[in-house]
C-alpha cells in the first residue's frame, strides 16, 4: 500500500461512505419501477435472499481485493496476477462511463428541488414539463454542470474531510427522510392496497424473469464491478471486520431501497389507480408522477422539497463514490496528484455528460444501436460491461488467487461466519447467474426476447 494513502478513520466512516455509493437513483425510483413490474412483494422477497447470498459474496471479494492490495481496480488485479489485468481495466471503464449521464440525473434532480423551493412545484406538476426541461439545449448542461461540480468539490476535499465527513451527515439524513415520507405514503387513503402488493409475496407471479431483474438490479444498486468496493477497500483499515461492514451497507441499501418502494408504489395507487401503465414509467415515475402526487397533498411544496434534498443526497452519495474511483485510477496510473486528476476526471465527465444531455435534446435523432446517447450509454455500462466484469472477477476469485485469499484477508480482522457460503457462490452459483443476466439483457436490448 502507498505510505501516503488516504484511508477511512474507521468503520463507521467506511460504511457510511460504502452505503452512499450504494444508495443512489437506483434504489429511489428503478427499485420500486421494478418491483411494481415483477410482482411486487415476491421481487421484494427474491431481491433480500439474493443481496444476502450473491450481493454479500460479490462486495465481500471487491472490498477484500482492495484491502489487500491496498489499490484501486486496475493495481489489484494486476499486483495479484499481470495476466489479469485487463480485468481491472474494464472495471475501471464502466464508473469513467457511468458518471457523467448520472450527472446528468444529478441534475435533473437538482432544478427540480430548485423548482419547489422557488414555489414552483405547480408547474412541475405539469404534463410536459420534464419532456419540455430535458429536450432543451443549455438549461440541462446549467445543472448538469452544477451537480457535477458539487460532486468534484467534495472528492477533491480527499476521503476523511471529504468523502467520509459528507457521507456520515447524508446518510443518516438519508434513513430519516425515506422513512419519514413512506409512513405518510403508507397511511395515505386508498394506499393499503399498494402497501399489501409492495410486501406481501404472491408466489403465482414468480418466474425466472423476476429472478433476472433483481440480480440485474442487484449490480446497479449495490455498485458491484465497477472498480467502486475496490477502491473503498483500499481505503480500509485493517482492524475493520469486513464481513460485519458488508452486512451493515447491505442493511443500508436494501433498507432505503424498500422505504423507497414503499413511498412510491402505494402512493401511484392512491393518484393514479396502481395501473401497469402508471408503475411502469421508470424514471417518469419520479419525474413526473410525484408531482403530481405532491400537488394534491397537504403541504405539497415542503412534502416536495423534503423528497428531492432525499434524491439528491441519494444521487450525490453515488456521484462520489464513482468520481472517486475514477480519481484513484487515474492518481494511480499517471502518477500525478489529487487536484490535477480531479481536474482531468471533471472535465472528461462534463465532456461526456454534455453529449450524454443533449442525447435527450438537440442530438435526441443520433441513435447507436436504435438507442439514444444517453440510453446508450446506460445499456453500454449496466447491461453489459458489469456482468462481464462480475462474470471475470468471480472466475479470478474461484479458480486463478482462490478464494482462501479473500477469506485470510476477512479472517484477519474478525471471524468469517458466512465462508462458505462466499466459497459456493463465488465459485458456482453467481457464474452461472450473471451468465443469464447477460445474454437475457442483450437479447432483450435487441428485441429479441423480453424479460
Amino acid at each position: 500500500m502507498e505510505k501516503n494513502r488516504s484511508s477511512f478513520t474507521g468503520k463507521l466512516g467506511f460504511v457510511l461512505a460504502a452505503a452512499g455509493s450504494a444508495v443512489g437513483l437506483g434504489n429511489i425510483w428503478r427499485f420500486p419501477y421494478l418491483a411494481a413490474k415483477y410482482g411486487g412483494g415476491i421481487f421484494l422477497l427474491v431481491y433480500i435472499i439474493l443481496a444476502v447470498t450473491f450481493g454479500f459474496a460479490l462486495m465481500t471479494a471487491e472490498i477484500g481485493l482492495g484491502r489487500k492490495t491496498g489499490l484501486s481496480a486496475i493495481g489489484a488485479f494486476n499486483k495479484l496476477n499481470k495476466k489479469f489485468t485487463f480485468i481491472g481495466y474494464l472495471a475501471a471503464i464502466i464508473p469513467a462511463i457511468i458518471l457523467p449521464y448520472y450527472s446528468v440525473i444529478g441534475g435533473w434532480v437538482t432544478k427540480y428541488l430548485a423548482v419547489y423551493v422557488t414555489g414552483g412545484g405547480h408547474e412541475a406538476a405539469g404534463k410536459t414539463f420534464f419532456d419540455d426541461f430535458i429536450s432543451k439545449p443549455f438549461e440541462p448542461l446549467v445543472w448538469l454542470l452544477i451537480f457535477i461540480g458539487a460532486t468534484a468539490v467534495i472528492v477533491l476535499l480527499g476521503v476523511e474531510k471529504g468523502i467520509e465527513k459528507v457521507s456520515k451527515i447524508m446518510m443518516p439524513i438519508l434513513v430519516v427522510l425515506s422513512v419519514g415520507i413512506a409512513i405518510y405514503a403508507a397511511f395515505l387513503p386508498g394506499a393499503w392496497e399498494g402497501v399489501v402488493y409492495y410486501i406481501k409475496p404472491d408466489f403465482s407471479k414468480f418466474s425466472a424473469t423476476t429472478v433476472l431483474a433483481a440480480m440485474g438490479q442487484l449490480f446497479y444498486s449495490m455498485s458491484l464491478a465497477m472498480g467502486i468496493m475496490i477502491t473503498y477497500g483500499s481505503y480500509m483499515k485493517k482492524d475493520v471486520s469486513i464481513e460485519s461492514s458488508v452486512t451493515q451497507i447491505e442493511l443500508f441499501d436494501t433498507g432505503i431501497a424498500f422505504f423507497a418502494g414503499l413511498m412510491i408504489i402505494p402512493s401511484v395507487f392512491v393518484f393514479s389507480g396502481g395501473t401497469p401503465e402508471a408503475l411502469g414509467k421508470g424514471a417518469g415515475l419520479m419525474f413526473e408522477t410525484l408531482p403530481k402526487v405532491f400537488e394534491t397533498m397537504p403541504g405539497g411544496t415542503f412534502v416536495g422539497i423534503t423528497f428531492f434534498i432525499l434524491v439528491l443526497f441519494a444521487a450525490l452519495t453515488s456521484s462520489i463514490s464513482l468520481m472517486e474511483t475514477v480519481v484513484s485510477i487515474v492518481c494511480d496510473k499517471l502518477k500525478i496528484d489529487r487536484k490535477l486528476s480531479c481536474l482531468i476526471v471533471f472535465l472528461f465527465s462534463l465532456a461526456l455528460g454534455t453529449v450524454s444531455s443533449l442525447g435527450k435534446g438537440a442530438l435526441s435523432g443520433v441513435k447507436v444501436l436504435g438507442m439514444d446517447l444517453f440510453d446508450f450509454f446506460d445499456f453500454a455500462s449496466n447491461s453489459v460491461l458489469m456482468p462481464i466484469v462480475a462474470l471475470l472477477t468471480c472466475i479470478f476469485i474461484g479458480f486463478i488467487v482462490k478464494p482462501q485469499l479473500i477469506i485470510d484477508e476477512v479472517e484477519s480482522s474478525g471471524k468469517f461466519k458466512r465462508k462458505k457460503i462466499f466459497v459456493f457462490v463465488i465459485k458456482y452459483l453467481a457464474p452461472i447467474c450473471i451468465v443469464l443476466i447477460l445474454v437475457s439483457s442483450v437479447l432483450d436490448a435487441f428485441g429479441i426476447f423480453k424479460i
